[in-house]
Order: C-alpha cells, then structure tokens, then sequence
C-alpha cells in the first residue's frame, strides 16, 4: 500500500508521513498494525469532535438515505444547507446574514476576494506578511510568503502586503482599496495573536476609506479559541467572514458570509458571480449543521479555555520558550527546526499525532478536537515531556 501511495497518489512533499489509516475514534487514529495514536491535530483542525462523533455520523447516515446531489449549487432548496445557513445567521452580529457555502476553505477566500471587488468596484487587495489563506491562485496571491509562490507568478495583480501588529502600516489602506484580509490568529506564522486592539483599529481604517475587511477564520472559528469565532475575542465584526476546516466536522467545506446587500451583489452583473456544482452539498451541509448544533449546545467553548489552561500548566519544560495561541489552537516555540522535527517524529513514535506550522519552522502544533478528555491531555503532554527530556540529555 505504501508503494501505491507514492506511486500512484500525488504527494504535497517528498517526505509524507505515510502512516497507513486503520480506522479512528474520538481522540484516537489506529493503523493497520493497531497501533493506537492520540490525535492533538485533528486533522488540522478540521474535525473538533474528533472522529466518528455519533452525531455526525447520524446526521451523514440520514441524509445519505435521503438524496446526495441533486443540482448546482442555489438553484434548489435543499434543507441541510438551509438550516445550516440559517444557524450560522442566528450566533453570528449583524450584518453577517447570509452565507455561501463552498467546497474549502481556499474556494472560500477566493469568493470572499471576488465579493470585495464587486461590493466596492475597486482592485486593490492588502494582505499581511507570512499570511496563508489558502493555495489556489487567488488564495495563493494574498500569501505573505514568497518563497512558496514564486515557482507560480504572474498571480493577480493589485495586491500589497503589510505588517500584522503594525499600526502604522494601515496607512497604506487607502481609497483604492477594496479589501483587507487578515487571520484573525495568523496561523501558518505561528498562532500570532492581534494585539492592542490591532483588528478594531484595521476595520476602524477600512471604513474611512470604503474598503471592506475579510477575517480568514478557517483555523480559529468553530469554537476552537473558546469561543464561536476568534474575532470575538477582538472587539472587531468583519464585513466578510471566512470559515471552513472545522465547520464540516471532518467532511470537506468551506463559507464565506456577508450581509445580504453584499452578497445578492454576486446574483446580477454579471449574474452567476461564483458557482459551484458541489457547494452546499446535502451530506456534508448535514455533517456540518450537526458539528455546529454540538458546539453551540454543549460546553465545549467553554472548556476549551480550561483545557488551553491544562495544557499550559502541563507543558513547562527548558525547551519550549513559548506556547502561542488561545484555546485548543496552540503552539509550542522550541529552541530550532531540528528539534521541532525531532519531537513531532519521536511522539509519533511514542503513540502521539502532532505537526507542523506552514511557515515558523521551531514551532509545534497543538489542535486536538474540542473533544479531547482532560485525562488524555495529560496523556499526551506527558509524551511531550518525556520527548523533551530525551532531546535535552543528547
């Protein structure tokens, strides 16, 4: 199988993990050696009730009884994506109203990019430095990384790049502007927080000039800081919301929200502003509205702040210089790139998922599913720990 795997199956690096997947439940991934492996990644944090939570597995098993797809996307109604619409409307300030669902979280923002420029018939977009928004062309233009698309230009034209944290930057938000898009968390950077009310003041610069902010909540929305989503913790509404990852509850998702004003903007010239066959698709709009029922219901925001507080107090070692982020959405800063590597490949080793950051090479990722037991982050800081110690006497 892992022959075929490289073979047959194109890879993103030369260097794949390859564990080859059994079957996975709750906290826990298996291989075909049986092999038991407690997730702190949930795969990227697009499956915050961990694996085959019964609920969606429920949810996907009715519907797949019922119909699968039946037509493009917002041509017929189609009940899972209503109701799943609908709820994000109602935990979500005015205007953010009405809300179009896409395959990922990169169809998303490239939605989102679109919807700037028609809402304010301008060009120019602003991103920030070590931004990541996705990998498409478009996400791919509003990448603050430039050793990663440098093999790919000419990208779009009209985007410029500024300092996250930096004040003095949104200077450069001028007239010509049609939109900011920031991470609420950067988090391919490095689970880097806004500070000094860095967002209120972005938006505050957006709407002197006309200009519309996107807030990338790919990552941090779906409860994972504790709350529904990141932004508000920052005193800061976007204009444009992006979501994905968690939301389909490990089905393949994406959505970008807006006011209803905006978004029937994407209706009429030129009609048929984004489509897609597969968005709103009935099965993973069903996996989604019963991910998203779960987290609003139950007390999951809530101890994700406990658990954040956990792992914190759990995780104190000579090696680890910093632990970034808020709530299950944290990141271990260690002394290199070597050792980051060593402790991610020797907890494996030891029965512990974790990963990498895109693009800050010393750090960890820490972003179990919301689900996780207080007993099992134990588990897996101990690992941690005893990795680290192993590391500091060689």
């Amino acid at each position: 199988m892992k022959a075929d795997f490289l073979k047959y199956q194109a890879q993103t690096t030369t260097h794949p993990l390859a564990m080859e997947i059994s079957h996975a439940n709750g906290s826990y991934i298996y291989d075909t050696n049986q092999k038991s492996y407690l997730d702190f990644v949930a795969g990227v944090s697009a499956t915050p009730l961990g694996h085959n939570h019964p609920k969606v597995i429920q949810a996907i098993k009715e519907q797949l009884d019922k119909y699968l797809h039946v037509m493009v996307y917002g041509e017929y109604i189609q009940k899972p994506a209503v109701e799943l619409t609908k709820l994000l409307a109602r935990h979500l300030p005015f205007p953010l109203e009405t809300t179009y669902l896409t395959n990922s979280g990169t169809e998303a923002i490239e939605g989102a990019l679109k919807l700037a420029k028609r809402a304010t018939g301008r060009s120019e977009i602003i991103s920030a430095k070590h931004a990541y928004h996705g990998n498409t062309m478009g996400s791919m233009s509003v990448m603050g990384y430039e050793e990663r698309k440098q093999a790919f230009r000419p990208l779009i034209p009209d985007v410029r790049f500024i300092s996250f944290n930096i004040e003095e930057d949104l200077k450069q938000i001028t007239t010509k502007t049609a939109g900011v898009i920031l991470e609420t968390i950067q988090g391919g950077a490095g689970f880097i927080e806004p500070k000094n009310d860095y967002l209120t003041k972005v938006k505050s610069r957006c709407n002197e000039v006309g200009a519309l902010l996107i807030l990338d909540e790919i990552q941090p929305g779906i409860g994972r800081t504790g709350k529904l989503f990141g932004f508000e913790h920052y005193n800061c509404v976007p204009d444009i919301l992006v979501t994905g990852k968690g939301l389909g509850g490990g089905m393949p998702i994406g959505a970008f929200t807006s006011s209803k004003k905006h978004m029937d903007l994407l209706a009429e010239n030129p009609k048929l502003g984004h489509i897609t066959t597969f968005g709103g698709h009935p099965v993973i709009a069903a996996s989604a509205l019963a991910t998203l029922t779960e987290i609003i219901e139950s007390k999951l925001m809530p101890e994700a702040i406990e658990k954040e507080q956990l792992f914190r107090n759990l995780l104190v070692h000579p090696l680890i210089s910093e632990i970034r982020g808020k709530g299950l959405m944290l990141a271990l800063i260690l002394p290199s790139e070597d050792i980051t590597n060593q402790v991610i490949l020797k907890c494996q080793d030891q029965g512990l998922i974790l990963f990498w950051l895109l693009f800050e090479p010393k750090a960890v990722r820490i972003t179990p599913p919301l689900t996780i037991s207080k007993d099992e982050i134990a588990k897996g800081c101990s690992i941690i720990i005893d990795v680290l110690n192993s590391i500091q006497k060689n």
